[in-house]
């Protein structure tokens, strides 16, 4: 009544002061370039370590293409494909490369078989001096390879009998290599397996599988990415070595052993050709085992995908593909 009276009443709207947000204050460009320092420092940090990481290699592959002057290759003289046509134009070249790659391959598996057991019976099992061993595998690491090398020749040097001495070579060599790298398998594989949940295994056993069928289906597949891995580094680490393979040599020619004798004399264009080899072989290796996991982990999400769908459709739950994980996280 009292607002038909006076008439109508005119609305008016208190804002509240907070309300008001001051316009934001424009950047100066010393400001504007301090804030993208400071949002790319990371990525431009990443970025020069690669370049300085890959930079030698990219003065190797780009040498492999040159023909020098003389017998330097140190100085771009032409682009040539003569090396790359030519390999063995020095025998001893191939000679010395098949020895390396036979040394690193049996290196490589003997030492990646004996490794792994080693990681599995550090990682699975408790017994007497297990500290002990933990301990003793890293020494092999620590040791200076100038210490490790001559120690492994005093021991060969006094490996006789009768009339009979051990004779240096290939296979002291191969010794050496195995004796040195499997230090190195064992401290990947044991990463791999430290990091392994235990009650996978103790579900597969309960959905009875015995010990051998959850060893090839659930352990081997898991591990198999470090065991990948550590034999890689074993072939790496036995290829590229020098200092104990020129202790325990003899009159056996690898690759490293070549490259710094051609060194006093000039080192041909060759040796940068197999080295883009080997360097495009490992990188081509990592790329291959990258897409093959990632197809598989697409295959499964796919296969995950339809059982649930089926599932869904039959009124059914859906376990999946992931049954295993999920009884794997019931409490004991």
């Amino acid at each position: 009544m009292a607002a038909s009276q006076t008439g109508p009443r005119r609305a008016t709207t208190a804002l509240d002061p907070q309300l008001y947000v001051a316009a934001p204050k424009r950047e100066s460009g010393v400001q504007r370039a301090f804030r993208w320092i400071r949002e790319h420092t990371l990525a431009v940090y990443a970025g020069l370590a690669l370049v300085y990481m890959f930079l030698p290699v990219a003065i190797v592959i780009l040498f492999s293409f040159n023909r020098p002057a003389g017998r330097q290759n140190t100085s771009w003289n032409e682009f040539s494909l003569q090396a790359w046509t030519n390999i063995c134009r020095d025998p001893t070249i191939c000679r010395a490369v098949g020895t390396s790659v036979s040394i690193a391959l049996l290196a490589t598996i003997v030492g990646t078989v004996l490794g792994t057991m080693i990681a599995f019976a550090l990682v699975r099992h408790r017994f007497m001096g297990r500290s002990t061993t933990n301990l003793l595998i890293f020494l092999p690491m620590a040791t200076p390879e100038v210490v490790l090398g001559s120690s492994l020749l005093a021991l060969f040097l006094n490996m006789y009998w009768g009339t009979w001495q051990m004779p240096l070579g290939f296979w002291t060599i191969l010794l050496a290599h195995i004796m040195f790298v499997i230090s190195f398998v064992v401290v990947t594989v044991k990463a791999r397996l430290s990091g392994l949940d235990p009650r996978l295994e103790q579900a597969a056993m309960d959905l009875y599988a015995d010990e051998r069928s959850t060893f090839r289906y659930v352990t081997l597949p898991l591990v198999a990415p470090g065991i990948a891995g550590a034999a890689l580094l074993a072939f790496s680490l036995s290829f590229d070595d020098f200092i104990i393979t020129n202790f325990n040599s003899g009159s056996t020619v690898t690759f490293p052993m070549y490259i710094w004798g051609a060194a006093q004399r000039g080192i041909p264009p060759q040796v940068n050709v197999i080295a883009t080899i080997m360097f495009v072989g490992a990188l081509g290796i990592v790329l291959l085992a990258q897409v093959l996991g990632a197809q598989r982990r697409r295959a499964s999400a796919r296969a995950d995908a339809r059982f649930r769908a089926a599932a869904g459709a039959a009124g059914t739950p859906a376990a999946g593909p992931t049954a295993l994980e999920e009884i794997a996280r019931r409490p004991s």
